[in-house]
């Protein structure tokens, strides 16, 4: 992929530390490199990455120990009363009542849980630290994505810049042409139809040349939105000739190497696979015991006054401590979990399916990408040859007519037959350009456009 590379950074230049739209042209490693940073899209997908990150520490803490405060203040307004034997207190016969508690009862305590085996959240653990890397996967994709557009779009812009460059020396040909036919209509050698036919050709040339500086418009505007520029700050690009662009087309192509693996696409389905799995095992698990490690203490305080926290209290505050395990096991839940870990199994399917159409799709747009830069390259080649041969036409025609050998329709059908020649050679110019760009893209090195 080596010439490749080099042959879509040949028009590029050498580039500058920072982006500086509104002083000088900016190269394609300078949008890239603004694309990258200012992308919307791509921020939102990098903010993804980041809640990835955060899920993951937010799953990892299922394993840490998990420790609560509590803290609580009653006051009994009305308390509960016991109603006792009198044979208690040497009354036989009668009963008594008394009250229950104090009116004031406080209580601080804390407690403690720790996972000592819990099978769903250490396989949990696994697939956080894959979920991660996943989002990571998709910020790559979302980086391949713009590379790719602000590529193809500022090939686009520079190639209808170049059919700008052509239609105004067709205009300067037509200008000089009715200055010539004007002068042999004062001196009667030409028709007022003739001069007429021309005009209309140069109003006609004219109003292509309008009409491709509103598509060029729209293209830079498009160019900014995908990269993240605000649509009136100033952009504009490198000078270049079609002889700098027919360099990149000479030469044998390195069609480099295809790999599956290399592509963003094929490693977000095969780390999906990944997370299928982890979540089958974390499915099974919920079959296992669980065994934690649970421990209390608390301090309780009990008075009748609210005197609970002053000093010569009259409260009574007394400790409480325990440490036990805990061990739950499970038995039978109506067969969620067997559903569960069935539809598991189904996704995983699914995804080997995606796996392998993603295979055949992959390797067919290398293929056709192969096949459009091939194609595109005897283009190139033959138009190169028809252009050359159309200006040959058009001046001799043109030399013809000046000495009166030849009429006006003649000069006009060899101008029409050598602008179509030169805008069908920009057009397979810019085909070349945009299929060399998926070429890259489908050998998974589209990040090499920012060396």
């Amino acid at each position: 992929m080596k010439r490749l590379k080099l042959s879509l950074i040949l028009l590029i230049g050498l580039g500058v530390s920072q982006v500086k739209a509104q002083e000088q042209p900016l190269t394609l490693k300078e949008c890239l490199q603004y694309a990258l940073k200012n992308n919307q899209r791509l921020q939102q997908t990098r903010v993804n990455e980041e809640i990835g990150k955060l899920k993951t520490k937010e799953v990892k803490a299922q394993a840490l120990p998990q420790i609560n405060g509590n803290a609580s203040l009653t006051d009994n307004l009305l308390k509960q009363k016991l109603v006792l034997p009198g044979e208690l207190q040497g009354k036989p016969g009668e009963t008594t009542i008394i009250e229950a508690g104090t009116t004031y009862n406080s209580t601080l305590s804390g407690d403690l849980t720790q996972q000592l085996y819990n099978a769903s959240v250490f396989t949990g653990l696994k697939a956080a630290k894959s979920g991660e890397a996943y989002y990571a996967l998709q910020t790559a994709k979302s980086e391949e994505d713009v590379i790719y557009n602000v590529a193809r779009s500022y090939f686009t812009v520079l190639l209808t810049n170049q059919k700008i460059k052509v239609v105004e020396s067709n205009i300067d040909k037509f200008k000089q042409l009715v200055k010539t036919t004007t002068t042999q209509f004062e001196n009667g050698l030409a028709r007022r139809i003739d001069l007429d036919r021309i005009k209309v050709n140069l109003v006609n040339a004219t109003t292509e040349k309008n009409n491709l500086l509103n598509t060029v418009e729209e293209q830079t505007n498009l160019l900014k939105q995908v990269m993240g520029m605000p649509n009136d700050a100033s952009l504009t690009f490198p000078v270049v000739t079609l002889e700098d662009i027919e360099k990149a087309t000479e030469g044998n192509i390195d069609w480099g190497v295809f790999n599956f693996g290399n592509r963003t696409e094929y490693k977000l389905i095969e780390k999906e696979q990944e997370l299928q799995q982890l979540q089958r095992k974390a499915y099974i698990a919920e079959y296992y015991p669980t065994v934690s490690l649970k421990g209390n203490y608390s301090y309780n305080g009990m008075s009748n006054k609210f005197d609970l926290f002053k000093g010569n209290s009259t409260a009574n505050w007394f400790g409480m401590a325990s440490v036990g395990l805990n061990v739950k096991i499970p038995i039978f839940d109506g067969f969620a979990r067997r559903s569960r870990v069935q539809q598991a199994e189904a996704t995983i399917k699914q995804l080997d399916m995606a796996k392998s159409e993603s295979q055949l799709s992959l390797a067919t747009d290398y293929a056709n990408a192969k096949l459009k830069l091939s194609n595109n390259l005897n283009t190139i080649r033959s138009q190169r040859e028809n252009v050359e041969l159309a200006e040959e036409v058009y001046t001799s025609t043109k030399s013809n007519y000046e000495l009166g050998l030849t009429d006006l329709t003649e000069l006009l059908n060899a101008e029409t037959s050598m602008a179509e020649a030169q805008r069908s050679y920009n057009e397979a110019l810019l085909q070349y350009k945009l299929a060399e760009i998926d070429l890259i893209k489908s050998n998974g090195n589209l990040k090499t456009l920012l060396n």
